[in-house]
């Protein structure tokens, strides 16, 4: 998730009249932080690193946070093909945790990356209807709203369901019940 600024983000409410939102206008330029963010579905536990930029230096940093934080005999990283995730760099760190393995999922598939509707969460705990003065804020802000996030979490349940595909038809997302085709 990022680049975050440090700027007002809006609420839900608005004033009377044509659509006019309650705060002013801020367009921010008092900085900017990157949040890298890791998710464990089966727990719900999530954790984010703060860095001033989205390189594989902090990329490395995180995945070294995610061990820390979830100590497990191995893991299994999903992440999408940003080009941080298949640096030389992480390539190379990589090498040295033989214990973790990466996997990419497609391209063009942003749906299966289960941290993007995490995302979502933390910038409605975090954010929303916040001005924040200088980066001190924002981070205490990100801070607080994992924080939250991780006492209050629950385990991810995937509601999508897969649909049904009818051969006689061949697509996806007819339903129809074998016993209502008219032949």
């Amino acid at each position: 998730m990022g680049p975050i600024a440090v700027k007002t983000y809006p609420g839900e409410e608005w004033k009377t009249g044509p659509n006019r939102a309650v705060f002013e206008p801020d367009y921010g330029r008092r900085g900017k932080l990157w949040v890298h963010g890791g998710f464990e579905p089966a727990t719900g536990q999530a954790v984010t690193l703060l860095s001033p930029g989205r390189d594989s230096a902090s990329h490395i940093q995180l995945l070294e946070k995610i061990m820390l934080t979830f100590p497990a005999d191995r893991w299994l990283i999903i992440e999408d093909n940003l080009s941080i995730h298949i640096s030389r760099q992480v390539k190379l760190a990589l090498s040295a945790w033989p214990e973790m393995q990466l996997q990419f999922i497609p391209k063009y598939a942003c749906w299966l990356n289960l941290i993007e509707p995490w995302w979502k969460q933390l910038r409605s705990l975090a954010l929303k209807g916040h001005r924040f003065e200088n980066l001190d804020e924002l981070t205490q802000a990100l801070n607080d709203g994992l924080d939250y996030w991780n006492k209050h979490c629950h385990p991810y349940i995937w509601k999508k369901r897969p649909q049904e595909q009818i051969p006689l038809l061949g697509g996806f997302g007819v339903q129809i019940r074998p016993d209502s085709i008219a032949i």
